[in-house]
């Protein structure tokens, strides 16, 4: 389609020229988009910032003299600055931008320190700018150093009255440690944040080897580093935008589960995704639970103070807190993702940019800089030894230079006579005209001889490093290591892995850790290694924070790497690695056990089981899960039952009413087994008498008791094995017998005599398989804990008390009995039962 454009040539009063105005639309819309693209919505790879940005800060600078140290100006006069000299577009575009480079959870590392109402996390807009006052951070002096000692290039602002800078002459990475965002036309840029210090570690790294690749400074560069913090849930995305530059990182807040003073479970949320509006957060999660689009959750509160962000959201009585979470996850920007689209301006043209692209460039820009910096620096130097040997050389004949002044008619023919006289420049005579009386005394002359040496030794600086490029580079990396001593800090966002993208066994020592469950269901790991080993008849050393009315109950040792079967007393399995337990001190008291698997609040876990090779079909095809309830039903079934976990865990084990489960074993099929109970009967039988069931089942008879006894534990002892009976009692009195002297008899039966129950001994409490390289590990109801060696204990007779094992202060009983590897550490000085610190002694043998 044609179109007729008339041209006024100024002497035929026009003429008519036909134009495509399909070519002229799309010329013309090609121009508009170049100018959104490279003078509105992109940032320059080289300082970071767009050039509404740009803008703001030179004019702070240099046109307000606005630096960290002076003081703060009202906002509009800033505004108003900037659009008549430099941004003609409207007030509202420069306003936000310098709000938002004052906002703490927008930028990482904000450039303008604002003062007044400039915002919040719940969406409020800033004050009104004739309200509000700005000066530049003391970070932002850095951007602009420099910048007068032509380190850049200029241009012309919009009407060509004063000059701009092209790009700020920045010591800092900006585009990487502060990201930016903006849309412009057919294309847009999102970059991430990233931490300052990791940032300047991988461009010294690149500095001293350009040619590593861009994986090699994924080990400086963990990741995005966002100003709210928060969780970065996933590594690939990570590594993907790092490397490509576009990809999708997921963040998630980062949640503590606590109790309120009642003893309800909430959870409570103290750093949120990046750009989340936190009101509009909470009003949609507290919708979907109103509508029950989220269940579990009663009460939704923002308690969120000058101190930092905390939601509380408290849950119902009934409810898990771990499967709440992932709900919220699920439905709520508690999860968010944050797509990167690393796209900047490389010499007015866009481009997608990976890690090492932008730390290149930003490396290049510094190069320039320093080396125009330098050029800047040796000719003012230059300049000035110039002027100043001109002086020394009127100093050294000062009567002649003052005759020959004297004799001149006016300036200019003075300054010529001393051109020709002593041979000196345009400058330099100009120089001595304009000298003072006060420059011929001889201090004055020791200080031009002084300076004069100085400008000599800086010169020849000057010369080597332009000459040296190497020297060049260090002085790049000496200014960047102390733009990290000034302004680095630590990280806020943590990155966590999921499960798919690594074996997490390779971040864990395999360490033996001990796990610890309280009677009311708090679970925790505590490497071996805290609890020493005491002597027979010691007090016992303090092993858990709990409750008054909780206790530990159950104790066991495993390894980081192993795999652990849970087994409640309501004959369900689950499955955690040991890592995944949370780890706690000696004294803390652990975190509930209902938060780490998910068990019904009203079950317990009873037993414990560690295995290594789940996916090795002959081990688990060859081995076997036997297990005993406390009515003394006995079921034996094949550890390939239990081989494949599921994060809602199965049925192991069909419980009778008024039953469960006591204990559960790991055998090899041939083992020996003993099954005791409280009124001190133990039977010993072949496991190849109890033949081996699907898990859909419920057993068959272990032992016989009284319908007023139950049974204490289970014991299986492999025929290779050299392990002893131990036996102990919930008074402290305990023993070892040879396995021999209990004798095989059915299973079923009612057993024999394994512990002579009296008053003073109390009802058995638990039995062990147990050999010298074992210490024995007991906890009372109280909280203490005392190791023992298992060697101290004598063997005794079948029927016999046995000896006192540990000292019960009155109204304590024991808790919990656990067999572990031998501690080769020296005996632990353990407080006493007056308060005071001294030795755990041996007690007289009964």
């Amino acid at each position: 389609m044609l179109e007729e454009e008339k041209i006024d040539d100024g002497m035929t009063g026009g003429q008519i020229i036909p134009i495509n105005i399909e070519e002229h639309m799309k010329t013309a819309y090609i121009n508009y988009s170049m100018s959104v693209i490279v003078a509105r919505a992109l940032p320059d790879v080289r300082d970071g910032l767009k050039p509404v940005h740009r803008r703001i800060l030179y004019d702070m600078s240099a046109e307000l003299g606005l630096s960290s140290d002076k003081p703060t100006r009202k906002s509009a006069r800033i505004v108003g600055d900037v659009l008549g000299k430099f941004h003609p577009h409207g007030d509202s575009s420069v306003y936000e931008a310098m709000v938002r480079m004052a906002q703490n959870w927008s930028m990482r590392y904000p450039l303008v320190d604002g003062q007044g109402n400039f915002g919040s996390m719940d969406g409020d807009s800033a004050a009104a700018m004739r309200y509000t006052e700005a000066r530049m951070q003391k970070i932002t002096d850095e951007v602009l150093a420099d910048i007068d000692k032509d380190t850049v290039d200029w241009t012309g602002n919009f009407d060509d009255t004063m000059l701009e800078p092209k790009v700020l002459p920045t010591k800092i990475p900006l585009l990487l440690v502060n990201g930016s965002s903006g849309i412009a036309v057919g294309m847009a840029t999102n970059m991430a944040p990233h931490n300052l210090s990791e940032v300047v570690d991988a461009c010294c790294a690149y500095i001293d080897n350009p040619e590593m690749e861009c994986e090699e400074l994924l080990r400086y560069v963990k990741g995005p580093d966002f100003p709210t913090g928060g969780l970065i849930y996933g590594y690939e995305g990570v590594k993907e935008a790092l490397i490509s530059g576009r990809c999708r990182v997921v963040l998630r807040a980062r949640t503590e589960v606590e109790h309120t003073p009642s003893g309800r479970e909430c959870i409570v949320v103290t750093e949120i995704p990046y750009t989340v509006n936190k009101e509009q957060m909470i009003k949609k999660i507290a919708a979907m639970v109103n509508e029950r689009k989220i269940e579990g959750i009663s009460y939704i509160n923002d308690e969120s103070d000058r101190n930092g962000l905390r939601i509380i959201i408290i849950l119902k009585p009934d409810a898990v807190a771990s499967v709440v979470l992932n709900t919220l996850y699920k439905n709520s920007e508690l999860q968010t993702s944050f797509p990167v689209n690393n796209i900047a301006l490389v010499n007015g043209r866009p481009q997608l940019l990976n890690l090492k692209e932008l730390i290149h460039h930003f490396v290049e820009h510094r190069h320039e800089v320093v080396v125009r910096r330098t050029r800047f620096d040796l000719k003012k130097a230059e300049d000035r030894l110039h002027i100043v040997l001109g002086l020394l050389i009127a100093q050294d004949n000062i009567d002649e230079v003052i005759h020959t002044i004297r004799a001149a008619k006016n300036p200019e023919e003075a300054k010529a006579a001393l051109i020709e006289k002593f041979g000196l420049s345009d400058i330099q005579s100009a120089a001595i005209i304009e000298m003072r009386l006060r420059a011929l005394t001889g201090l004055e002359h020791g200080k031009l001889v002084a300076e004069r040496d100085e400008l000599e030794r800086q010169i020849a600086y000057f010369k080597e490093v332009l000459a040296d490029v190497s020297k060049q580079m260090e002085i790049i990396k000496e200014e960047l290591q102390e733009m990290k001593a000034k302004y680095g800090d630590e990280r806020r966002s943590e990155i966590i892995y999921s499960s798919e993208e690594f074996n997490p066994e390779d971040f864990y020592a395999d360490d033996d850790m001990v796990i610890t469950i309280s009677h009311m269901g708090y679970i925790k790991r505590t490497p071996l290694t805290e609890y020493r080993t005491q002597n027979r008849g010691g007090v016992g050393a303090k092993g858990s924070a709990t409750r008054d009315e909780d206790f530990i109950e159950h104790i066991y040792v495993a390894s980081m790497h192993n795999t652990m079967l849970f087994f409640t007393e309501k004959g369900r399995c689950y499955w955690l690695k040991v890592y995944e337990i949370p780890e706690g001190t000696r004294s803390s008291k652990g975190r509930a056990i209902q938060n780490v698997i998910q068990i019904e609040p009203d079950d317990k876990v009873r037993a414990y089981i560690n295995v290594k090779r789940l996916t090795d079909e002959e081990y688990i095809n060859n081995n076997y899960i036997v297990m005993c309830t406390q009515d003394g039903t006995i079921k034996k079934t094949k550890l390939e039952a239990y081989s494949r976990p599921r994060a809602n865990g199965v049925n192991a084990i069909v419980i009778r009413e008024g039953d469960q489960l006591i204990d559960a074993k790991l055998t090899s099929g041939d083992a020996e087994v003993l099954i005791a109970a409280r009124d001190g009967k133990a039977i010993r039988f072949n496991e190849n008498t109890v033949r081996a069931i699907g898990r859909v089942g419920a057993g068959v008879r272990g032992i016989s008791i009284e319908e007023s006894d139950a049974v204490v534990g289970m014991i299986c002892i492999e025929p290779d094995s050299k392990q002893d009976v131990l036996v102990l009692s919930e008074n402290g009195y305990g023993k070892r017998t040879d396995l021999e002297e209990y004798r095989i008899t059915n299973r079923g039966g009612k057993g024999v005599k394994t512990i002579n129950v009296t008053e003073k001994t109390g009802k058995l409490i638990s039995i062990q398989a147990v050999t010298d390289d074992n210490d024995l590990m007991i906890i009372n109801r109280s909280g203490l804990t005392i190791r023992t060696a298992v060697e101290q204990i004598r063997v005794a007779g079948r029927a016999t008390q046995g000896v006192r094992i540990i000292n019960l202060r009155e109204g304590d009983a024991i808790a919990s009995v656990m067999a572990v590897p031998k501690s080769e550490e020296a005996e632990e000085t353990v407080p006493s039962a007056e308060g005071g610190e001294a030795p755990a002694t041996e007690s007289t043998q009964e």
